[in-house]
């Protein structure tokens, strides 16, 4: 894995970064590069309440927020950007507030890779609004000036249309500990960690290829079509 100058993770509930970024987050970290990740929200609308349910409406924010820190500290980053957005209401942010809000972020770090969702193929509001808002801002800037996006797809025709992925990290090495991280959000994975768990020991292709390769696609700047 080359050896970045900044990673910038922007995601926009807790967890997100845990199934398919974790493995590689925490291979940046341990290549020497600095890694933060901007949570725009507490996933506090999440429908998932613990399994066997152990937080209330009430109580689920506190418990996703001290989820994330544990997270982010198995992880190793030590920079945790929690934005303040309410879960389930990015899709009626202005447009350009978000983006501004991803500009900051850019203009303060600098990064040289920024990790997020990819518009059109990440299935959630959430989720696109968070990438329609990476892409107003990368777009701003120059080509040549342009931080690479790693971008998150998993819609149900994202290969048919995308392709195969363009970036493919083994993260196997540090399958033990993305595990830790998965259980660090347990209010939300409580209900497949014993299927996925079976399912990567016993070498089920599908879940081998789902939880030990994290996929990444590049953005498709020739056919840019986010509004």
């Amino acid at each position: 894995m080359e050896k970045e100058r900044q990673v910038l993770v922007i995601f926009p509930h807790p967890d997100d970064e845990a199934f398919g970024v974790s493995g590689t987050i925490m291979k940046h970290i341990n290549n020497g590069t600095p890694v933060t990740y901007a949570c725009l929200t507490l996933g506090e609308m999440a429908r998932n309440l613990g399994n066997p349910p152990f937080a209330t409406r009430e109580s689920l924010p506190k418990i996703r927020k001290a989820e994330l820190e544990k997270a982010s500290e198995i992880m190793g980053i030590k920079d945790l950007r929690m934005m303040g957005y309410r879960d389930k209401t990015l899709e009626f942010e202005n447009d350009e507030e978000l983006a501004n809000m991803v500009f900051k972020l850019m203009e303060e770090l600098e990064p040289s890779l920024i990790i997020s969702f990819y518009p059109g193929y990440s299935v959630h509001p959430d989720h696109e609004a968070t990438a329609r808002a990476v892409i107003r801002t990368v777009r701003r800037l120059p080509k040549d000036k342009r931080p690479k996006l790693h971008l998150v797809a998993f819609s149900n025709n994202h290969e048919a249309e995308l392709g195969k992925a363009d970036v493919i990290h083994d993260i196997s090495d540090v399958w033990e500990k993305k595990v830790d991280v998965l259980k660090a959000h347990i209010s939300q994975t409580a209900w497949m960690m014993d299927e996925m768990l079976e399912g990567v020991t016993s070498g089920n292709p599908d879940w081998t290829e789902r939880m030990l390769r994290e996929h990444f696609w590049t953005y498709d700047w020739e056919n840019d079509q986010v509004l």
